[in-house]
């Protein structure tokens, strides 16, 4: 008799809340070089690979809640995306390992990446495909 199949969940959305929806859609649009779709609700919906990055504006109810630290996200091509952030003024100030968190930097563990803040906040993170380390 086979072994039955385990349900593993699978990760499918992560909800970042912001405090206004049209900055939002530029910032990340701009930022992630796609354009979001906008859904009812006051939300905008980023295909990022298997997960949707869901963008929500919590201005009409309270203040944004920061997400957990950090989103990270792969890119083949992590200059363009970093000449991206950085013509938003985002980069992060922050030091990650004691290199600039804003600077391209391969880190300890042997990544490429670079981190950003967006208007809310939010931290993420930019990763060179090939460099992901996977423990």
């Amino acid at each position: 008799m086979p072994a039955k199949k385990k349900d593993v969940p699978q990760f499918f959305r992560l909800n970042v809340e912001v405090g206004d929806l049209d900055k939002a859609i530029h910032f990340y649009s701009t930022l992630l070089g796609v354009e979001g779709r906008k859904q009812p609700g006051s939300r905008v919906y980023y295909e990022c690979g298997p997960v949707t990055l869901q963008v929500v504006d919590v201005s009409s109810v309270g203040k944004p809640h920061i997400a957990a630290k950090a989103l990270y996200f792969t890119v083949k091509d992590l200059e363009s995306i970093f000449e991206r952030a950085t013509s938003l003024g985002r980069l992060s100030r922050e030091s990650v390992h004691d290199a600039p968190g804003g600077g391209i930097v391969v880190r300890p563990w042997g990544e490429r990446s670079f981190y950003v803040e967006d208007p809310w906040k939010n931290p993420l993170c930019f990763v060179e495909e090939g460099t992901v380390y996977t423990g």
